[in-house]
């Protein structure tokens, strides 16, 4: 089967099923399980799928990528990311911690810190630091989105308004080339608007492919946030659209 035909084949059955294995594919075609690899970072290289572990997904504009298969997407650089941004993060500091894969893996990268406030609207950033006794945990409430332990609506958005934290950090599911930050969820995004409002300083934390993904609501702008830590920009344009908005690029 040449190249060509098995992309096809390949990006219809994901169409089909949102997802596509390797190894499935690997006996459907009846190629080696290299050209499928090799198929797969072609495809996602086009941005026409997004690789997961074991295969790749469909990009979606109007819905979000299944939880599990967000949290195999750019392992190795979230967690660059997340290292790289508690090193932004003093000792003795409140902050903010939103719904997010990314924001996770910042929570695992704070567990040598000392003294810190973690305010959070995810369950799972609470989970992961509740066995640091340095560490106080305030989970925001509101209504629990099952599907990745965020906690979202009127509730969480009034209990995060009654602090000020000396650093946010957030995340997005979609940035467009113009600085938009974009979410699935209406009331997810107004959550991480109360959280921008209510931080001294905020830190922006996104992998590269969030640049060539796309959401229907607007959180805001990369202009508002004081650091945006990723591992590649789209553009020469977009850096300078950075250093313009006095927001510090920083490149893992």
């Amino acid at each position: 089967m040449e190249t060509l035909t098995r992309h096809s084949a390949i990006l219809n059955q994901a169409r089909l099923a949102g997802k596509v294995e390797a190894t499935n594919l690997t006996l459907d075609l009846g190629v080696t399980v290299q050209t499928i690899r090799r198929d797969l970072r072609e495809i996602c290289a086009a941005g026409l799928l997004e690789r997961v572990h074991g295969g790749a997904v469909l990009s979606s504009g109007v819905r979000n990528i299944a939880y599990d298969d967000r949290r195999a997407l750019s392992r190795d650089a979230k967690q660059r990311i997340a290292k790289r941004t508690a090193q932004l993060i003093p000792d003795n500091a409140s902050l903010f911690l939103n719904i997010g894969t990314t924001t996770e893996a910042v929570a695992h990268a704070l567990l040598a810190h000392r003294d810190l406030i973690v305010v959070t609207n995810n369950l799972n950033v609470a989970n992961i630091l509740a066995g640091k006794s340095s560490c106080e945990v305030v989970v925001a409430g509101g209504t629990l989105r099952r599907k990745d332990g965020g906690l979202v609506g009127d509730l969480a958005a009034l209990a995060i308004a009654r602090f000020k934290v000396d650093i946010a950090v957030i995340g997005a599911s979609a940035i467009d080339p113009n600085g938009d930050l974009l979410d699935f969820d209406p009331e997810e995004v107004r959550v991480s608007r109360q959280i921008l409002d209510a931080a001294r300083s905020s830190i922006l934390v996104a992998d590269k492919s969030k640049f060539t993904r796309k959401a229907p609501v607007r959180i805001g702008s990369v202009s508002e946030v004081d650091h945006f830590v990723t591992d590649g920009a789209p553009s020469e344009r977009f850096v300078t659209a950075c250093a313009d908005w006095q927001t510090k690029l920083l490149l893992v």
